[in-house]
């Protein structure tokens, strides 16, 4: 028998219970269909309220998208980037502002807040929106936005100029107009940290074209970049490519050990109009303090050199120029390990220093031992460092194993 369908001997009674049991089932699909054919009218409008993906553009190999990028010369753009870092550190809890103070006070002066070598270290974690603009070589800005607060890195011409708004704050200093290089370490766009990756791509690197995407409304390929070598921590860095100007408008770092991106950082908004002159020009506000950075004691950078926190072979800094006297790199490709000596000065263990400090430590380090004696390594998702207790630093992209591996063959 059919479920609800009469038979003779059901009552009057009977057959209403049975009516009112069709309804309550038809209601029961009724209802989820409703949603459904709502939800169907609202996925029309999706194309006018977000991006679509997987654009179709022509063919491209990854040595032409390369090369695409190689080419790419956009002066003028502004836009909103969002960066999200997770390198997988513990939470520093009170530990973080005193380790903040102690960074500030080591730069200029009293540790200005505006100045950028402390306040953009804070990019080196969690998740914030920046406003970027940029008019040529000599006109750039970046703004990175708080709660209720603003600090921006202003470029115009021969003047430099690091502005907080939480604590009126300003830090100024002067840079060659003629030089057209004066640019703070800022690896915050993706075509910065797609420029130290590319660095890698070679016989250790592969390097395909996955598809397309569109980002910021723009269309893309996806440029994928892995590692051949095991030991390396990087599992594979994805690079959207902007299909008409070769710019990276999107940067994906995962790790070899999976879960969510080290390293996210994409334009969720950007033009290529140029930007008003007035977007960089600044006057310090009344009543702000300011502090006038020495322009002659600023670290130099050479022309081809690279950053400590690049990616793959040759990311270490040559001894001399922003690296550690003496050092030296182990290997090449994503395996290569940077290495220097501190003069006997090994790492104190956490029940040594005490207090919040020593606890931090020890929530990074693990001890190891090896033919090399005995060390502690400090271990992020992405960057890992073996100290020995004698003094030897070991550094790289690289698992714990690969250190000590390296410091057994150096001895």
């Amino acid at each position: 028998m059919a479920p609800y369908e009469s038979d003779d001997n059901a009552t009057a009674a009977d057959a209403e219970e049975l009516r009112s049991a069709r309804r309550r089932k038809a209601a029961r699909y009724v209802v989820p269909a409703t949603v459904v054919g709502i939800a169907a009218a609202t996925i029309g409008l999706v194309p006018a309220l977000a991006d679509s993906g997987d654009p179709d553009l022509p063919k491209i190999s990854a040595q032409e998208l390369i090369e695409k990028i190689a080419a790419s010369d956009v002066q003028q753009l502004s836009g909103t980037v969002k960066i999200t870092t997770d390198l997988g550190l513990p939470d520093l809890g009170g530990l973080e502002s005193s380790l903040g103070s102690a960074a500030g006070s080591s730069g200029s002066g009293d540790g200005s807040s505006a100045d950028p070598s402390t306040k953009l270290t804070e990019l080196a974690s969690g998740t914030h929106t920046l406003r970027v603009a940029a008019d040529g070589e000599n006109r750039q800005k970046v703004s990175l936005l708080e709660n209720a607060a603003e600090y921006s890195l202003i470029h115009n011409g021969k003047d430099v100029w690091g502005y907080d708004s939480k604590s009126n704050s300003v830090f100024h200093t002067t840079a060659s107009e003629s030089d057209g290089k004066q640019k703070e370490e800022l690896p915050a766009t993706p075509k910065d940290l797609a420029e130290e990756a590319l660095k890698a791509a070679d016989k250790t690197t592969s390097v395909t074209v996955d598809g397309t995407a569109q980002v910021a409304g723009r269309d893309a390929y996806r440029l994928v970049i892995k590692p051949k070598d095991e030991g390396s921590t990087v599992g594979q860095i994805t690079v959207a490519v902007d299909s008409k100007t070769g710019l990276p408008l999107k940067f994906t770092l995962t790790p070899a050990s999976g879960g969510s991106a080290v390293v996210d950082a994409g334009f969720t908004q950007v033009s290529f109009a140029k930007p008003a002159a007035s977007t960089f020009d600044f006057t310090p506000p009344k009543g702000a303090k300011v502090e006038e950075g020495d322009a002659a004691k600023a670290p130099e950078r050479s022309e081809g050199s690279e950053r400590s926190e690049g990616f793959g072979k040759g990311s270490a800094p040559e001894p001399g120029k922003g690296g550690p006297e003496g050092l030296n790199v182990i290997g090449d490709g994503w395996d290569s390990i940077a290495t220097f000596d501190t003069g006997g000065q090994g790492v104190p263990s956490g029940s040594e220093v005490g207090g919040d400090v020593g606890g931090f430590l020890d929530s990074l380090g693990d001890k190891v031992s090896g033919t090399f004696g005995e060390g502690t390594v400090f271990k992020t998702r992405l960057i890992n460092a073996l100290i020995t207790d004698d003094g030897k630093v070991y550094v790289g992209a690289v698992t714990k194993d690969a250190l000590v591996k390296a410091a057994d063959a150096a001895k």
